[in-house]
Formats: structure tokens, sequence, C-alpha cells
């Protein structure tokens, strides 16, 4: 059952993400504990891949078996494979490059040289998570018809970043992404911040995660937080909408926390 968000503020920016990748390496111990394996969904941004820069950089990070790790993006840009734009290409040098793990895992959303179109690759994405979500569901079941396999694999825990503007993954206030009910992958034209063209999980993919981790940093985050938090739209305020299944964590440093009423915040000491 899903439950309000909880909110731990760090004092600043770095002890944030070095707390956030401490979580992330007891997430996946975790749940590779239980299922034998962990499903987790990246983002880009400051702080997504800072995070994966504390990982590599922890003590800790050996204890999770990172060939048994399955790798996703919340959303990525459309443009060239090796555009350092993508979240991929910043996520390999931060982390997967220097980490023991299985290529087949690593589910990368098309790239230009893949595919034409934005549309394409939103599709084809969605046809790979199906596929994930199929596979482990025969491991799980065997004997279940094959029109019983969810559309998504498990996420065991699924970042995300928020812009100044609210917008979380590729998702913008008022347009056509964030209005999504059905499509649990969507190609987006027009991004209001660049490239224009983009692969994003919607919110009902989204809110299928047994854990969501909104990370958030700067002062200039402050005003989206706090509409977020105060019960915002959705529609007008993206970051209002993302929900795990059972834990929904705001994971923020004092900054981007200005705006957001005391009795909602959890302070983490500093050090952690």
């Amino acid at each position: 059952m899903t439950q309000e968000p909880r909110v731990s503020v760090h004092p600043d920016s770095q002890v944030l993400m070095a707390a956030i990748a401490a979580r992330l390496v007891t997430k996946l111990v975790d749940a590779q504990d239980r299922f034998g394996e962990a499903t987790v969904v990246l983002t880009g941004g400051t702080v997504g891949i800072g995070t994966l820069r504390a990982v590599a950089a922890s003590a800790a990070a050996p204890a999770v078996d990172w060939r048994k790790v399955n790798f996703w993006w919340g959303d990525e840009r459309f443009v060239a494979a090796a555009d350092t734009d993508r979240n991929a290409v910043q996520a390999h040098e931060a982390l997967l490059d220097s980490l023991n793990v299985d290529p087949s895992r690593v589910h990368v959303p098309a790239s230009t040289d893949d595919v034409g179109t934005v549309e394409e690759a939103a599709a084809d994405y969605a046809a790979r998570l199906a596929e994930a979500a199929r596979a482990e569901h025969a491991a799980d079941v065997s004997d279940a018809r094959p029109d019983e396999a969810p559309a998504l694999p498990r996420f065991d825990v699924l970042l995300l970043g928020v812009g100044p503007d609210a917008h979380v993954a590729s998702l913008f206030p008022e347009m056509a992404g964030i209005r999504e009910q059905e499509a649990l992958v969507v190609g987006v034209h027009d991004s209001p911040k660049p490239p224009p063209q983009r692969i994003s999980l919607t919110l009902p993919a989204i809110n299928t995660a047994d854990e969501v981790w909104m990370v958030v940093a700067g002062e200039d985050k402050a005003g989206a937080v706090g509409l977020a938090l105060a019960g915002a739209g959705t529609v007008q305020v993206p970051a209002a909408g993302p929900r795990g299944r059972n834990r929904t964590l705001w994971l923020v440093d004092e900054a981007a926390a200005a705006k957001v009423p005391e009795k909602l915040i959890r302070k983490e000491p500093r050090g952690l």
C-alpha cells in the first residue's frame, strides 16, 4: 500500500549524494537477498550522476553482486548514442564502467543511431520492458499463461531528479507526457529543456516501483519541492505525482527543502 512521502533533509549536496549512495547499496543488497537479483531505475542530473560517483567511491559497493543488477533509465535524450547529453553515457562514466556488470542487464533506451524517430525509440523501450517482465514472470510462475505477464518488470527502486519547473524524468508541466494515463513509455517532442526529443517512462510506469526516491539539491529547486509536497496538481507540478507502492522518499539538501513545511521534515545528522 502506498504511503505518504517521507522527507529526509541533509546538510548539503555532498552529504546528500553520499547518503543516497549508502541507501542504494543497502536496497540492492536487500533485493538480491530476497529475489536473487535487483532492479534499479536510474536518473540523470547533478544529483543522480553524483550519487553514482558516490556509489563508485563507497567501500560498501562490493557488497552488491553487480552482475545481478538490472539497470533501466527513467528517461533518456534522443540523440546519438555517444552524445554526452545521454544519461546512460554519464552513468557509464560515473559508475557502470568501473563495475563487473552484465551488459545484457543494462537496458539503454534507443538512440538516433538505432531508430529514426522518438516514437520508435519509445515503442522499442516499452517492448524491452515487456520482454523483461515476461521473463521475470516466467521464472516466478512457470505454469502461468503468457497473457498474465505484467507489462513491466519489478522495479526495486526508482530514482528521480526534479527540475526547477518541477518536471520529473522527461514529464514536463502541462505537456502530453504528464497527462498520459495508459502508455508506459512516451516519446517527447519540444522539451522545454534541451535536447528537445526524449524518451520517458510515464507516471503509470513510475508508480509501479516498490520505492520511489526523489533526489533533489539546490535552492533553485526549493519552489518545486515545496509545491509538490503541498499537494499541487500533477499536471502543473509533475513532481507531485510519483508514489512508490511501498515507500516514497524525498532525499533533499537543506537548500532544496527551504519551502517544505517543518512538520514534514526529518533532518539527518551531519556526517551521514
